[in-house]
């Protein structure tokens, strides 16, 4: 860390010195000079007694005036605040009005205010709103605004209710108090599509979602998703919207997926925008996904808000699960389940085990943005999920009530969070807190025991040492259990162990046979289960066992111990997993949807991080032939069954994005790789010209290329959708996906030298070296070439957008795992990056973060 990044820690947190009673913003809209007027009603906090001088948060800003109660004052100001002496403040309430210019055609970090495409439009979280006027920039700063924006654009659009609006300008009125991390302002030549909505208290909302012209007739299932969230929500939670309208404005250039502002959420465009012919099965589930996310947050985000930063996972860990309820009611909840836990493994546990490792809710941060992380959502929904299993669900929908009565308008924190839980159940959660203060991935060892009908487990739970916390605690860990017998049957259902010490034992008695355990049911717990498990009983559990979860994850392990095998022993691929497979692909009584999950292979980054843990070093070149190996294996193994299958799951039926469909729609895109694996592409290619949907038209297009074929296509793709920038991110994308590791690189360099390539915007930029990033055996080639190369493009990013270069340049943190000469180069690269003058703190926190694990 240099001299000029400080740390900030939880430790320090005060109260801000001043209460703010109302704000009134005025923006005069200019894309070189916009004027921001902030007139704030401000009086002392009498948390913090005494006199205190008044400093704000502000960067980037031409100060033209600075008032307290209309009499002019010279404020101190820097490169990032302006502060107003005690002595020249009124002791009790007062008025400071200041006026500043900003630059939003020349703001490229995508931060504060800035224009996409002619468009106005606002980022504010975490502390962008710094970069709009000056203002305590922090979330338990919370305040009534009233803004009016004054500008020649179609729309005009704020948080809140608009209560007045002439030729160039309009007023919206939010009476809620929000923090300034929710303010959002857009302004453009937008078209909407708008809908209704009745609350169940007879409240009527309208509903609006903006987009550029001849987008409106893509934003039909955002819409409906939308609906569906307001409803669910209701109904599931007893929360209702507390305003007249909702907008979602859909923006092209965007950092992130969507922001929640206080009914005017904003979205990257490839979130909202949606038809049959422009976006796969996995757009629309995303787009239901973050939809009924965003809205959540309504309440857990909104209404209540993080005291300070590091209690972001509270509003986020909450919202993430919220959604994966909501998510796993609208499509099957075991595959919405086993996908999550996908996810969670490759991002999370990836995160826990590297040099960036830390707690969900950390003790300190230099740069906050860097802490919007896989920990922070993915694991801090499941410490949420775990929670749930231990209380149950009614003491939970009790204690969620409390906490919504208890603390609507509040900013709050973790401690009360657990203390409604504590009081609506009676429970101590001392120890569970834990799995907020410390970082890492517990791991779990099996012992079992047999003997006169009594079986036992023995759970002992190891938890690894991360940066700054070597020592560990036990934790509360809930492990959801099922016994089988040998014949099949479930002698004991699903029964949830609560495991308190480091090592624990559980007994099951009057059982006639001895069972096989189905352990860790539904991932009740966020932690690596280690036992040794013969390929026979995986096998067994892959066909007989009854959740759903462990079923696959059956499937998954015989897979990775199949996989393993191949790339450090040169062994053959095991018919026991083939048959395994076999048998559920051609079961026509389970979902389409998890037979298609049961054909996915472990990827190869999660492989390289099971070897290294093992203490071995991974060759991501022979992971990436053993992968390739055993699905060549499989598809000789599926034989002539694979096209009854594939002509099976055609029906003619018109497309609909619904879960059903969609999960045919994935089984039969499977069958279709496995069968171009055995006839070189003809079926594929005939699948890309007939293809009605964008689904099929990728499907058909990765089986192409997957099998080094696909020239054709991929020219005809550029050339009709050409037009279109979230379809050709797709196009980019899939190129260096299946590009062989020799010529990731390579291949990368030449697509972004295209005129297409418009690498300052977010999507773009992460659909290219975001895609060479992903390609573990193509980024982490020999070479050096997939370092060098991503390398040169954050360097390159990191003036611009320090938040995206920083983001991406979490692909280097499992650098440290591979041999010597992928560890040199990767070193290098870190250290040219941190040698790069004028590096931001963003992108130099990161760096040296890894850097510093080998």
């Amino acid at each position: 860390m240099t001299a000029a990044q400080k740390s900030v820690h939880l430790a320090d947190y005060q109260p801000y010195t001043h209460l703010i009673d109302g704000v009134e913003l005025t923006f005069r809209l200019q894309p070189s000079a916009t004027r921001v007027t902030a007139r704030l009603a401000l009086r002392p906090n009498p948390a913090r007694p005494g006199r205190h001088a008044l400093r704000l948060n502000g960067e980037g800003l031409k100060l033209l005036s600075c008032l307290v109660d209309g009499q002019p004052v010279t404020p101190k100001t820097d490169a990032r605040s302006l502060t107003i002496a005690a002595k020249a403040l009124p002791a009790g309430p007062f008025v400071l009005e200041t006026e500043v210019e900003i630059a939003p055609e020349s703001n490229t970090a995508l931060e504060g205010l800035y224009m996409s495409r002619g468009m106005y439009c606002t980022q504010c979280e975490a502390e962008g709103f710094r970069k709009i006027t000056y203002y305590p920039d922090r979330p338990d700063v919370m305040a009534r605004f009233k803004v009016r924006i004054e500008g020649s654009q179609r729309v005009l659009l704020s948080n809140g209710n608009l209560v007045a609006k002439g030729k160039g300008w309009a007023e919206w009125d939010d009476p809620w108090p929000k923090p300034a991390y929710l303010f959002a302002l857009v302004a453009g030549d937008l078209r909407a599509r708008s809908g209704r909505f009745r609350t169940f208290s007879g409240r009527k909302v309208a509903l609006n979602i903006w987009v550029r012209p001849g987008d409106e007739d893509r934003c039909g299932y955002a819409m409906d998703s939308l609906q569906r969230s307001m409803k669910w929500e209701e109904e599931v939670y007893g929360r209702e919207y507390d305003l007249d309208v909702f907008n979602i404005v859909a923006v092209d250039d965007f950092n992130m997926g969507a922001m929640e502002n206080k009914g005017l959420n904003i979205f990257n465009s490839r979130y909202v925008l949606a038809s049959s012919e422009t976006a796969t099965d996995e757009d629309f589930a995303r787009i239901e996904a973050i939809i009924a996310h965003e809205y959540f947050h309504n309440w857990t985000g909104n209404r209540i808000t993080c005291r300070d930063w590091f209690q972001l996972c509270l509003k986020e860990g909450l919202t993430v699960f919220r959604d994966h309820q909501f998510s796993g009611e609208m499509r099957s909840a075991a595959v919405r389940r086993i996908e999550d836990v996908v996810a969670l493994r490759a991002r999370q546990f990836r995160e826990d085990a590297g040099p960036l490792a830390h707690p969900v809710r950390p003790e300190s941060f230099v740069e906050i943005n860097n802490f919007y992380t896989a920990t922070v959502y993915e694991k801090g929904a499941e410490v949420i999920g775990m929670l749930k299993t231990l209380v149950g669900d009614q003491a939970y929908t009790r204690a969620l009530n409390l906490y919504f009565d208890r603390h609507d308008g509040d900013a709050a924190t973790i401690e009360d969070w657990l203390k409604v839980f504590e009081d609506a159940t009676g429970r101590d959660l001392a120890q569970f807190k834990l799995w907020y203060s410390e970082a890492g991935t517990p791991h779990l060892k099996v012992q079992e025991d047999w003997a006169d009908g009594i079986y036992s487990l023995t759970f002992t739970q190891e938890n690894p040492a991360t940066p700054g916390q070597p020592e560990k605690h036990p934790k509360v860990i809930p492990i959801n259990v099922g016994l089988l017998n040998p014949n099949g049957d479930e002698v004991v259902p699903t029964l949830m162990l609560e495991m308190t010490r480091a090592k624990q034992s559980f007994r099951f008695e009057g059982l006639a046979a001895r069972p096989i355990p189905s352990i860790l049911r539904g991932f009740s717990a966020p932690v690596v289960l280690d036992r040794k498990v013969a390929s026979a009983e995986r096998a067994f559990l892959l066909a007989h066992d009854t959740d759903p979860f462990n079923r696959w994850e059956a499937g998954r392990a015989l897979a990775k111990d199949v996989m393993a095998a191949v790339a450090t022993k040169g062994a053959d691929v095991s018919a026991d997993w083939l048959d395994g497979v076999a048998r559920v692909t051609f079961d026509e009584s389970l979902d389409p949807a998890f037979r298609a999950l049961c054909l996915r292979l472990p990827a190869e980054d999660d492989l390289a991080q099971t070897i290294h843990a093992a203490g071995r070093v991974p060759d991501p070149a022979k992971i990436h032939t053993a992968r390739r190996a055993m699905v060549g294996a499989l598809s000789v193994r599926l034989g002539e069954g694979l096209q009854r299958l594939y002509d099976s799951l055609d029906d003619g039926a018109d497309f609909s994005p619904d879960a059903v469909q969609a999960g045919r729609r994935a089984l039969r895109m499977a069958a279709l790789s496995l069968l171009t694996r055995r006839d070189g592409g003809k079926l594929a290619a005939a699948a890309y010209t007939n293809a009605r949907s964008m689904t099929e038209e990728i499907g058909a297009l990765s089986a192409l290329l997957d099998v080094r074929q696909g020239k054709v296509q991929i020219a005809a793709f550029a050339d009709r959708w050409g037009h279109d920038r979230n379809v050709m991110d797709k196009w980019f994308a899939l190129q260096i996906s299946f590009a062989e590791p020799a010529q990731a690189a390579p291949l990368t360099g030449d697509l972004a030298a295209r005129p297409d390539f418009d690498w300052k915007n977010p999507n773009r930029f992460r659909s290219v070296i975001g895609a060479l990033a992903a390609n573990h055996a193509g980024f982490h080639h020999r070479s050096g070439a997939g370092y060098r190369l991503v390398a040169d493009w954050l360097i390159r990013l990191d003036p611009l957008n320090p938040q995206t270069a920083a983001r991406v340049s979490t692909a280097f943190e499992t650098w440290p795992r591979y041999d010597a000469r992928r560890r040199a180069h990767a070193r290098a690269e870190l250290q040219r990056i941190l040698a790069t003058p004028g590096l931001s703190g963003d992108l130099r926190e990161m760096a040296e973060r890894m850097i510093a694990a080998g």
